[in-house]
């Protein structure tokens, strides 16, 4: 990744469904808290991976559905896909050689000789992958008769069966595991080898993951008992993998620091973010703790006092400015006056803030420009923009924490609410 002039601290690849995203928790607990140690701790240094079996047309949706970061590569469609940055750039490389010993209309005309197969969508059909769904009790006397004729053929695929119900066929190059061996080699001739992996999955189709040498592992504890199975048979003496207790993203931060990777106390689990325990300056860190406690003072999960307002105040600059995103500057003192009309307004209600993509950058020996984009999820209804912040250290401590000197906020694009006034700040 261009991003980094240097090796990832650290690298994270996450299957998404059931092991980031937890679709059994209405609140995306796990997820929220994994954002917030992410964004505090690593951003600036590591990379963020998300290995899917969802089309780009299905990840798309579950990113407008989940309060999801921004990861740094996206491998989609079961490891046939490789793209980079906000803009998924496709790694062209990776499609040459999946390219090799593949036809896809060979694999359709003898796909459509099993009545057991149900194609998938049209959005999950993609150049090098074929998906159908199978009943549980057939598929392994199709798979076995389908790589036959396959193989009579003349082409080298991969069948991978996960879920209990979905059957992807690929070029024998592909998979999740291939993809993340690919880019792994390519860090290397760069001389950016990540210092660790992390690899994080739940069911068949995360099985290659694990196999990586010189990766760690988690088996989320949701884990389906397919994936299980393969640790049993394949690698239940690798003491790098372990088996979370946590569900999903929790079990991800369990695994950062049952292997010392890292930070492994999300910023959520901190009850008094004033008390924080920094030895030095950490623009991020003032960013993540500075947005989580606006949510807890609108969900009423703090006290109204106002010593927390003076407190906030006095991290203010007296002359600072905010540019809300509609365009009308305030000085942040206002702003932080106006907290007081919106305490608990959003208590017992399903409301979140997060930030994403948290870059700081210092511009001078005591000041640092920080940009990020941050959410807001009322409900159904995601709002957000990208947030440019000028922060100093000039004058203060450590434990007094960094002075906002100025904020500017601009919609993202779609993201925008129908009225402005509903965003404080």
């Amino acid at each position: 990744m261009d991003r980094l002039a240097d090796a990832a601290h650290l690298m994270i690849v996450s299957d998404l469904d059931h092991t980031m995203v937890d679709h059994h928790d209405p609140e995306n607990m796990s997820l929220l808290r994994f954002n917030a140690l992410w964004e505090a701790n690593y951003r600036d240094n590591s990379l963020l991976v998300f290995s899917t079996g969802r089309s780009p047309t299905l990840y798309k949706e579950l990113r407008k559905e989940k309060p999801m970061l921004t990861p740094d590569i996206t491998i989609m469609s079961v490891g046939t896909e490789i793209t980079y940055g906000n803009a998924m750039v496709p790694d062209d490389g990776w499609v040459e050689f999946l390219n090799q010993k593949w036809d896809r209309k060979i694999v359709t005309e003898e796909t459509s000789k099993f009545p057991e197969l149900t194609l998938q969508s049209h959005t999950e059909q993609r150049p090098h992958k074929v998906s159908f769904y199978v009943q549980k009790d057939k598929a392994q006397d199709v798979i076995k008769a389908l790589a036959a004729r396959l193989e009579e053929r003349g082409l080298d695929v991969k069948i991978i069966y996960s879920g209990g119900m979905d059957l992807d066929i690929l070029p024998q190059g592909a998979g999740k595991g291939q993809a993340l061996a690919y880019l792994l080699k390519k860090f290397k001739a760069e001389g950016k080898s990540p210092n660790n992996t992390l690899v994080c999955g739940d069911s068949g189709n995360d099985a290659e993951l694990f196999s990586i040498p010189e990766v760690y592992g988690v088996m989320v504890s949701n884990a389906q008992e397919e994936l299980l199975q393969w640790h049993a048979a394949n690698a239940k003496d690798n003491s790098k993998i372990i088996h979370a207790t946590e569900r999903c993203a929790a079990g991800i931060i369990q695994a950062i620091g049952h292997f010392n990777l890292g930070p492994s106390v999300s910023p959520r689990d901190v009850t008094d973010l004033s008390d924080s325990k920094l030895e030095d300056f950490d623009p991020a860190y003032e960013v993540v703790k500075f947005n989580l406690f606006f949510e807890r003072w609108r969900r009423a999960e703090v006290e109204k006092s106002e010593l927390y307002l003076a407190n906030m105040k006095a991290v203010c600059c007296p002359s600072g400015v905010l540019v809300h995103p509609s365009g009308i500057e305030k000085l942040l003192g206002d702003c932080v006056n106006a907290f007081r009309t919106c305490y608990g307004d959003q208590q017992g209600k399903s409301y979140r803030v997060w930030v994403d993509q948290v870059l700081p950058t210092q511009v001078g020996s005591d000041s640092w420009l920080v940009k990020y984009k941050k959410w807001e999820l009322s409900g159904e209804k995601q709002k957000g923009c990208l947030t440019t912040v000028l922060l100093s250290s000039k004058g203060v401590s450590v434990p007094e924490g960094l002075t906002w000197v100025h904020v500017h906020q601009t919609w993202l694009d779609g993201a925008g609410p129908t009225d402005d006034s509903s965003w404080f700040f």
